[in-house]
């Protein structure tokens, strides 16, 4: 029996989301300077990827992608956090992913809606307008320039609810241009086994129709 030593394996790259999701937690606020300082030590840790805040939805996030543009990063690239655009709206009309671009991050992530509840009972869309907003956002993005990564919005749930169109959601996604792929389990409710069950499968199932050379990845979250 033939063991793979640790060189040949892919390496395990860490996305840090301390300042956005993690700050989300009950009783925190979290000033500018505060989020510089923790910026600056997961930096100093060796992080990879830092998302910084949702520039679309606070002046404090705007301010924070502002001042970490003067701050010289040993390590890490920043994430701009936002949504898909807004159902009426043309991507190049959309103040949420306009302020995506503004904030100038070398990555940037956008979360979109997995499970059909949601698109249907949430975004009050039918479900091929989802597909659309997921892929023009993906794209506008994307052609500008940005490292796209895709935050697939309760996937889990949805996967359970309607696998096919969970997929689907993956899959316009990737071929709008995202380079990397994040399985959400927004509510946590999903059990180990059953998770690694659904990644399996979604790992195994072709999601995109064309070759391409960029590089793609999956992540539970």
């Amino acid at each position: 029996m033939t063991t793979s030593s640790a060189a040949d394996r892919e390496p395990v790259l860490l996305y840090d989301t301390t300042l956005r999701d993690g700050a989300q937690s009950e009783g925190l606020i979290l000033s500018l300077q505060d989020k510089l300082r923790i910026a600056r030590a997961l930096d100093e840790f060796g992080m990879l990827a830092i998302e910084g805040g949702w520039p679309g939805s606070n002046p404090k996030d705007i301010e924070f992608f502002a001042a970490a543009k003067k701050i010289r990063w040993e390590r890490a690239r920043l994430a701009a956090f936002g949504s898909t655009r807004h159902k009426s709206n043309k991507p190049g009309d959309d103040a949420n992913l306009n302020a995506l671009l503004d904030a100038e991050t070398p990555i940037v992530t956008i979360f979109g809606k997995s499970w059909t509840l949601h698109v249907e009972a949430v975004l009050e869309a039918s479900r091929a307008e989802n597909l659309a907003m997921i892929s023009e956002s993906v794209a506008y993005i994307a052609e500008r320039g940005r490292e796209m990564v895709y935050d697939a919005e309760h996937f889990f749930d949805g996967y359970e609810a309607d696998r096919d169109y969970a997929l689907d959601t993956l899959r316009a996604a990737r071929d709008a241009g995202a380079s990397t792929l994040v399985l959400c389990d927004t509510n946590g409710g999903t059990l180990t086994g059953r998770m690694a069950e659904i990644v399996k499968d979604v790992r195994a199932t072709r999601l995109r129709r064309t070759c391409g050379k960029r590089k793609h990845g999956f992540a539970p979250r």
